[in-house]
Formats: C-alpha cells, sequence, structure tokens
C-alpha cells in the first residue's frame, strides 16, 4: 500500500538520503549521491522495485516519532498489545554512507520482522547477494555490476529471491541492530562503525550544527527543523543544495507534471544564501559561492537554470518506463528538461547571489565581476525576448512579468555594486537599461482597467510570482499596484487559505496550491500592514508540516495531502525567510536586498 507523502521522514548525511516511512519502511535511498539511481525506490513504484523494512510482525500497531531535537536521528515508536519497541535510523557523517537501523524493546515481548530488497537502478535490476560470516555477525553482500551493498547484523538472516529476511522475537531491553553500507565502485566497504557511538555522534554534531544559528523566537522548533533540513539537502563536497531529494512526486496524483528536484537551482541559491547569511551560517553561505563559481566558469557561455550537485550540466531527462510512479502518476523522471530552457528571470537570481555576497564579505574570484558584465552586455540584448518563466513552462513562452522584474534585478544589483566597490562598469548605459525595463513592465505588466500586475504582457490574469515585486525592491508593498495584485490573487489563487500559481484558461490550476507562494503572501501581508493576515495564514502553513516538522511542495486543499516533491527546500527556506521578517520587522529579513 502506498504511503501519503507526509508519512515520509528524512534520513541523510550531506551526500545523499532516504526517506523512511511511519510504517517503518525506507521506500527510497539513493546511495553515495543525491542523483545517484535508487536502490529503493518503492516510493515511486511498488515493493517490487526496493525497499527495507522493520515493523512489528503484528496488524495491530499504533505509531508514534520524532527526531531526537534539534538532530537528524530519528525515532519510530511501535506499540502492539504485546509491547513496544523503538526504531532509531540514523546515517552518521563523514561520507562512509552507512544507514544504522537500531531495534530497542522498550517493555514486553517484540516479535519483528526485517526485510531488506533493494533493487538497483531505480527498481530495475534485482541483485545477486551472498552471504558471509564476520566478527560483526552476518554480512549479505547485494551485487549488480558496479553496485554493491552490505548489510550487517548479529541477527540470523536468510537469503530469498534478491532480499535478506529475519525473523526474531526480542523481550524488554533486548536490541538489534542492522548497518546498511555503500561502496563507490571500486572501493572497499568503510568498516561498520559502533553503533551507540555512531548515533552519539551523530546527534551531537546535528546540535552543534543548529547551535550556532542565530535565531531566537518564537517558532523555534520550525526554524530549527527547516534549517537541519536545509542543512540535509547540501552535498557537502561541492556545497551545492538540491531542490529536494525525490523525483517524480506528483504535482497532481495521476498526473504527469513529475519531476527530477535532485538538482541545485541558480533560483534557490539566492534565497539559499540569504537565508543561511541571515541565520548565521557565513560557512554554508560560502560553500554556495564556491559551487556557484564552478558552475559559473564551467558554463558561462550559455547560463542553466539548474546544475548537478557538482556544477555540471544536469544530464538528459529520461522516461523510467518500469515504475508506474507514485499512486500511478506517470511519467517516472530521471534528469530535467528545464535545463535546457531560456529563463530570463536566472540572470537577476543568479546576479542576486552575488550581490549578497559581495555584500556580506565573502570573496569572490577576480574574473566573476568581469564574468557579470558579460552577462549583462548578452541581457541587453536578450530581456525583450519572451521566456518560459520562473514556472518552467513546457508549452507556454511570454513575456512574463516576474521575469522582466528579474532582469531589473541584475541591473540594478550591478550598479549597485559597482558604486559601492568602485568596480569598473558601463554604469550609464546599465542605469538606462534598467529605467527602460522598469518602464517597460510598468507599461506592458499592469493590466490598464485593474491596475494590478498580470502573469505576462497582454494577459488579464495574475500569477503568484508577481508577489516577488516587493521582495525584490522593485516596488514597495503599499504601491496601489501592489495592494490590487495581492487583491487580484486573494480573489483568483488563494483556495482554501492558501495560493495557486497560476490559472489555466478560465480554471485554476488543478495541481495543488504552492507552498512557497503562500509564505510570499504572508509576507506581503506583513511588509503592507497586514500583520493579522499575516500571522493567521503562517500559522495555517504551520500547520501543514508533517508530524517531524517537514513541508512538501504543495498542498491538496482538497483532499488535504501534501504533494510533490519532499521534502521540498524551497518550502523550508520561504519558512525561515518568513519567520525572520514577522521577528525582526526588517523588510531586508525577506527582500533579497
Amino acid at each position: 500500500m502506498t504511503s501519503p507523502i507526509a508519512d515520509y521522514a528524512l534520513l541523510g548525511d550531506l551526500r545523499c538520503a532516504a526517506l523512511v516511512s511511519r510504517s517503518g519502511s525506507i521506500d527510497w535511498f539513493c546511495p553515495g549521491r543525491f542523483d545517484a539511481p535508487a536502490c529503493f525506490a518503492a516510493l515511486v513504484g511498488s515493493r517490487a522495485h526496493g525497499y527495507w523494512q522493520i515493523a512489528p510482525a503484528s496488524d495491530d500497531v499504533s505509531v508514534e516519532r520524532r527526531y531526537q531535537p534539534d538532530t537528524l536521528v530519528l525515532e519510530t515508536r511501535f506499540t502492539t498489545r504485546n509491547g513496544e519497541m523503538t526504531v532509531t535510523d540514523a546515517m552518521p557523517l563523514g561520507g562512509t554512507c552507512h544507514l544504522i537501523r537500531k531495534v530497542f524493546c522498550e517493555r514486553g515481548e517484540m516479535a519483528v520482522e526485517m526485510r531488506c530488497a533493494p533493487r538497483f537502478e531505480y527498481g530495475k535490476e534485482k541483485p545477486d547477494a551472498e552471504s558471509e560470516q564476520a566478527e560483526e555477525g552476518q554480512r549479505v553482500l547485494f551485487m549488480h555490476n558496479d553496485d554493491c551493498l552490505r548489510l550487517s547484523s548479529r541477527q540470523a538472516m536468510v537469503l530469498a529471491d534478491g532480499a535478506a529476511n529475519a525473523r526474531f522475537t526480542l523481550q524488554q531491553s533486548d536490541e538489534a541492530v542492522f548497518v546498511l553500507s555503500w561502496a563507490a565502485p571500486r572501493e572497499g566497504f568503510a568498516a561498520v562503525p559502533d553503533t551507540e557511538q555512531a548515533l552519539a555522534d551523530c546527534a551531537a554534531w546535528w546540535r552543534r550544527w543548529v547551535a550556532r544559528s542565530n535565531y531566537r523566537g518564537p517558532w523555534q522548533d520550525y526554524v530549527n527543523r527547516s534549517l537541519i533540513t536545509l542543512k540535509a539537502l547540501t552535498y557537502e563536497p561541492a556545497g551545492g543544495m538540491v531542490a529536494a531529494p525525490t523525483t517524480s512526486l506528483p504535482e497532481v496524483i495521476g498526473g504527469q507534471a513529475n519531476y527530477d528536484y535532485r538538482f541545485c537551482w541558480l533560483r534557490d541559491a539566492a534565497f539559499a544564501l540569504k537565508v543561511m547569511l541571515d541565520t548565521g551560517y557565513k560557512e554554508e553561505a560560502a560553500a554556495w559561492r564556491d559551487w556557484l563559481s564552478t558552475a559559473m566558469h564551467q558554463h558561462e557561455h550559455h547560463l542553466h537554470a539548474l546544475y548537478t550537485v557538482e556544477g555540471a550540466v544536469a544530464p538528459e531527462e529520461k522516461t523510467l518506463g518500469w515504475l508506474p510512479g507514485y499512486l500511478g502518476s506517470q511519467p517516472v523522471r530521471s534528469g530535467n528538461a528545464a535545463n535546457h530552457q531560456y529563463q530570463l528571470d536566472v540572470r537577476g537570481e543568479l546576479i542576486e547571489v552575488l550581490h549578497l555576497a559581495r555584500g556580506h564579505g565573502l570573496l569572490l574570484d577576480d574574473d566573476i565581476w568581469d564574468l557579470q558584465c558579460r552577462i549583462l552586455d548578452s541581457l541587453r540584448g536578450r530581456w525583450r525576448e519572451p521566456d518560459t518563466g520562473i514556472w518552467e513552462f513546457r508549452t507556454m513562452c511570454e513575456h512574463f512579468t516576474h521575469s522582466k522584474v528579474l532582469a531589473w534585478v541584475a541591473y540594478d544589483r550591478s550598479i549597485r555594486d559597482a558604486e559601492r566597490f568602485v568596480l569598473a562598469a558601463p554604469l550609464e548605459e546599465w542605469r538606462r537599461q534598467r529605467e527602460m525595463i522598469r518602464e517597460d513592465v510598468l507599461a506592458n505588466g499592469v493590466d490598464p482597467e485593474g491596475g494590478y500586475f498580470v502573469q505576462h504582457y497582454g494577459s488579464s490574469e495574475v500569477d503568484a510570482s508577481l508577489l516577488m515585486i516587493p521582495l525584490v525592491g522593485f516596488l514597495p508593498a503599499a504601491d496601489s499596484r501592489m495592494k490590487a495584485t495581492v487583491a487580484a490573487i486573494e480573489q483568483q489563487l488563494v483556495e482554501g487559505g492558501f495560493v495557486r500559481r497560476y490559472r489555466v484558461g478560465d480554471q485554476a490550476n488543478i495541481e495543488g496550491t504552492f507552498l512557497t507562494c503562500a509564505f510570499w503572501l504572508v509576507d506581503n501581508y506583513w511588509l503592507a500592514g497586514r500583520k493579522d493576515d499575516a500571522q493567521v495564514l503562517f500559522e495555517r502553513l504551520l500547520g501543514l508540516c508533517n508530524d517531524v516538522g517537514l513541508l512538501s511542495e504543495e498542498y491538496d486543499v482538497g483532499a488535504q495531502c501534501l504533494l510533490g516533491n519532499f521534502p521540498q527546500g524551497l518550502s523550508h527556506l520561504a519558512l525561515v525567510s518568513s519567520t525572520k521578517l514577522m521577528l525582526t520587522g526588517d523588510k531586508d529579513a525577506v527582500a533579497l536586498e
């Protein structure tokens, strides 16, 4: 049976991630790297496509779970008529790629079943499996071509159909430990860690990390959980942050809007850098800068919207046709075709990142300014062109108002940096271009009758991306055109108190409401003086977090369920940003300066 998206919790080691359900099943795991082929892919398929479950051998089970406070160490407590047990799941830091699962009987007696059934290449390939005895007990090796996993335990395991199975009974205070390890091709496995030490070290590391945050105030637990989630989505060797650790969790159940989010978007980088700097994580911001520098130097002649975790061009989009998809939502994809789109706004987001870095004293390569000047030189001839926009439309290319505003941002931030840091630049030309874009947006991006900003030139529809206009400083939230825009968004796009991204024809887009857009509406309310409205919506959004504090990309108001890839970095970035704004009352806590 497919678990709701909200039933999953995140495990990670700053290189890769796994999702474990409330039933104790790890249904998604891409060992070694976020964008590696999954060896557990039941999340977007069925159990035939790989999973690892540890659970009571009982149909009558109640479940509670939590992360150990301020950590990424998960505790799931199962209670039956006969007893109670806790499964503690964690991935130690340090690049060794171990998944530790410790089962402890709290009271009574617990019959436990364990089944580890990896299927390599996103569930396509059943491995060869062999067993051997070792100092730590039994080892099972799962192998297919260069892929190799090792499951270690003192519990007796039986091999069948490319899976390891165990059934055992624990009395009060008994425990059982299973450790799944991954080895890179042609490299040996790291030693199996001491369980108690590894769990304690993992928890201590996360607590030390989150203690570096400078945030102190209301909603502390939500902010800390969001920051931990964002850190867990970071690929430590290179510094980039993936949008989400999953692929193809649907925007519409049964629909085709199922995309791979295991890449780093330039658009997200601006939000991430701002949040990290605002909360005191300068090292993480510097790592983002280093990742960005790598991407820019490799691909300066064709700026992409997204890159791999190492700053390379994202792979071509492929359909994984053997996977039926989450609740039948096909296709399941790897790679992302948005990589080839022309998205005008990316220039603004990229230069915003550079602006933030300079303003906070993060050193940039000497030639970054020259590259930035070349980008602006190219933008001068291209900002008048249509593009696919922030939502990466695959069948629509228009003069999107948001895209034009971000082109304005590119010139505005560059002008400000040139003036502040005395950098050589054609300032008069840049000022002229900035003013031309502003005049163009105000002339063509505003509905002549309603006085509100429109999704694209010639349209009368609004788009939630327009909520970014005051957040980037193009106009204040109190401007009459922005007030009219917010009113139109409330009328056309708000459903059940949450915000859809846009409409299609006469109908609201059938996807779920987009959580980041709702946080942007919170920010607009606050900046316009509607503080009660801001707080009501903000509290409603916090109520969408699952039981361990995680948010996805979207929320289906009718079905009352989370949708889209999970957990979604942009949703958690927006949560922290809105919290900082409401705490400080300072627009710079949210605005892209």
